[in-house]
């Protein structure tokens, strides 16, 4: 399901006419998006190999950003599946295809730090940040100045 088809608040109406898109000058747009309408929206990787879907988004509560999308991979009906907190600044939206991309292919993400969905990491851990981060190839501006919960002045080095 994509963010146009879990958006009851009508952010994403198509209001002209006979439009396929949505009138972004009439509503959020796509730089703005509704946190429920990203939930259970496809990823792919740049050769639109399915690589998942969105299950939850991290927000860093002291800055407002988004910090990471945990992205759902492999598993049957919920069974074995792989959870990974991907950092928000490593997806990029695909409003032609209404899903988002990751630029990692299968077996990178396959291989990439996981957690199942009864042992969650410490997102807070600068370690644990600082692996990801390196991971994905990203640097997420919060992190960078040290704008977490747990350093809300930007004293850390992580």
């Amino acid at each position: 399901m994509n963010y146009e088809e879990r958006d009851t608040y009508g952010m994403y109406k198509v209001t002209a006419g006979l439009a396929t898109e949505p009138d972004t000058s009439a509503g959020p747009g796509p730089r703005l998006m509704g946190a429920h309408t990203l939930i259970d929206n496809d990823v792919c990787n740049q050769n639109g190999e399915d690589l998942g879907d969105i299950k939850e988004l991290m927000l860093d509560v002291q800055s407002g950003r988004v910090a990471y999308a945990v992205l759902s991979f492999g598993g049957f009906l919920g069974m074995g599946e792989k959870l990974f907190a991907v950092p928000w600044s490593a997806l990029t939206l695909d409003t032609v295809n209404k899903r988002f991309v990751l630029g990692v292919d299968k077996e990178r993400l396959n291989a990439a730090p996981g957690f199942d969905k009864d042992r969650w990491p410490d997102m807070q851990d600068p370690a644990w940040r600082k692996e990801i981060r390196s991971y994905y190839g990203t640097t997420d501006d919060a992190d960078a100045e040290g704008r977490f919960a747990d350093d809300p002045l930007g004293q850390s080095s992580g």
